[in-house]
């Protein structure tokens, strides 16, 4: 396309889940009440960690982080869509987007990242029992979160500035309620070959990477729990990474759920709502799994709220 049809824009319209006025209200509240539900879940789980000095160990110092970055994963998205609706506007600055892209891949690359430390440190613990506080010291439980901030930080950083490359053109309309990176640069008029790599390459290394991990470390896990002798022993070694586990499957099959179906339909509307399940849905259940199946997180949480009174 000519340059002469080429401008410097200053906003995109992020058509949301649905165009039609009598959902906005119904979506408004939906949402709302999500978010809220799922920034005070994913605090309690925080000052539970905190506060309790039983769950002063590897696996909730993870789970603490992976806490944090859901609240900032939906706090990415759900506020500028909740703004949206209650303004009857659909804008986004171009500055706005790209800052939007970037920590939406920032902390949904580091939801993939932790999801694997805890299964790492899973596997540690039912493998390699005796050896546990040896290997999953303070030392290396730093270095593991701060290693998948850092990946994230980069990835995430190189995502953008690929974005910032791009020439658009006049079709600035988004079907999204938010900046999703594949939706932007399928709006650039410019030759966006380097961004489809760049964005192949990091899926495959920094999603398919990860879940090889998860799945090694399931498998080896499995083992050690078909070797165990008696039923309790079982139970109990699998109730260890059963919240986990569930947490998992949850991320995982919405996101390649949501990927396929557009893959299969190249329905825009379609996946933007069934985006909804892993950027919205999914770190509000994250609490709730944690806390119904987790009898140490239920007790903090009842310790906490017994000292209070």
């Amino acid at each position: 396309m000519g340059t002469e049809n080429e401008t410097r824009i200053s906003e995109f319209l992020l058509l949301g889940i649905s165009e039609e006025s009598r959902w906005q209200p119904f979506l408004f509240g939906l949402f709302l009440s999500m978010y809220l539900v799922t920034v005070l879940g994913n605090l309690l789980i925080i000052l539970a960690t905190i506060s309790d000095s039983h769950l002063h160990m590897p696996m909730y110092f993870f789970l603490s982080n992976l806490s944090f970055v859901d609240i900032c994963f939906t706090s990415t998205t759900v506020p500028k869509m909740l703004v949206n609706i209650q303004t009857e506007s659909k804008a986004i600055t171009y500055e706005g987007c790209i800052v939007q892209i970037y920590f939406f891949i920032l902390f949904g690359v580091l939801d993939n990242f932790l999801l694997t430390v805890m299964a790492y440190d899973r596997f540690v613990a039912i493998c390699h029992p005796l050896h546990y506080t040896v290997i999953m010291n303070r030392r290396l439980c730093v270095s593991l979160v701060l290693a998948s901030w850092i990946t994230s930080a980069l990835n995430s950083l190189l995502q953008s500035l690929m974005v910032l490359r791009l020439s658009f053109c006049t079709d600035l309309e988004i079907p999204h309620f938010f900046c999703e990176l594949n939706q932007v640069v399928l709006l650039a008029c410019s030759d966006t070959f380097p961004n489809d790599m760049v964005m192949y390459f990091a899926a495959g290394l920094l999603f398919c990477g990860p879940l090889a991990g998860i799945l090694y470390s399931y498998s080896k896990i499995v083992s050690s729990i078909r070797a165990i002798l008696s039923a309790q022993g079982k139970y109990k070694a699998f109730s260890t990474c059963a919240s986990h586990l569930s947490v998992v499957s949850l991320f995982y099959c919405t996101c390649l759920g949501v990927y396929f179906s557009s893959s299969a339909t190249h329905n825009s509307h379609s996946s933007a709502t069934a985006s909804v399940m892993y950027s919205v849905v999914t770190p509000m259940l994250n609490p709730f799994i944690y806390s119904l199946r987790n009898k140490d997180i239920t007790g903090a949480l009842r310790r906490l709220f017994v000292g209070k009174l």
